[in-house]
């Protein structure tokens, strides 16, 4: 028999987390930008795809054949022009909305270190470096100029991925175990020199009850 390829690094079988392209304008994507026009959402995607992929290159490196880090280097080398203009964009934005000069400026430096922690995660990175791996190879395959078309297409897949989802096949026990202790109430239990502390048939069956109700179904 035959060995099927593994469908990704991290999962024996990945969760779905393939969405709709995106336009940048929808709640769930929480950009931040209200007001803002379609240039200026293309232009919070691509910088917020910037954020996301590099945060991955940081914080994915458990995983080496991801190539988080190598492709956000050459993703930054390759579309440097594009992402450029966003930000010149996004400071346009905030000049417009918050107030010219250094107040327009403070805002849309703190939108920068705002939106990098909402990409930091811990429960939820091995599906997180997973897309960020899939996205950062989409990235450095993109014509020049198309970076945005990258963020449109999975910038909604790269959201979804920040909420937990495990492995598909044989669930997640790392994340779904939970220790099930007896009651440790003096009542429950009867004191026997020979054969130490016994358990109360009654507190037993309610611990069995409640250890087997507490059992991941998945």
């Amino acid at each position: 028999m035959f060995a099927a390829p593994a469908n990704a690094q991290l999962f024996w079988n990945p969760p779905d987390l393939s969405t709709p392209p995106v336009t940048g304008a929808e709640p769930d994507l929480k950009l931040g930008l209200p007001g803002a026009t379609p240039e200026e959402l293309r232009a919070g995607l691509v910088w917020n795809l910037r954020a996301a992929l590099n945060v991955a290159a940081l914080q994915c490196e458990f995983e080496p054949t991801l190539l988080t880090r190598t492709n956000y280097n050459a993703m930054i080398a390759h579309h440097d022009s594009e992402l450029a203009s966003a930000l010149e964009t996004l400071n346009g934005y905030f000049q417009r909305t918050v107030g010219k000069g250094k107040a327009g400026q403070a805002a849309s430096d703190q939108y920068g270190t705002r939106i990098y922690s909402t990409y930091s995660t811990v429960q939820a990175q091995r599906g997180f470096c997973q897309i960020a791996g899939s996205i950062g190879r989409d990235a450095i395959f993109a014509n020049r100029g198309h970076l945005y078309e990258v963020a449109q297409k999975r910038m909604g897949e790269l959201k979804k991925s920040l909420i937990l989802s495990g492995e598909q096949y044989f669930g997640t026990p790392g994340y779904s175990f939970r220790a099930s202790l007896p009651p440790l109430d003096d009542k429950c239990w009867k004191v026997n020199k020979k054969k130490g502390d016994l358990l109360l048939s009654s507190c037993k069956a309610r611990w069995e009850a409640e250890a087997q109700a507490a059992k991941p179904t998945g």
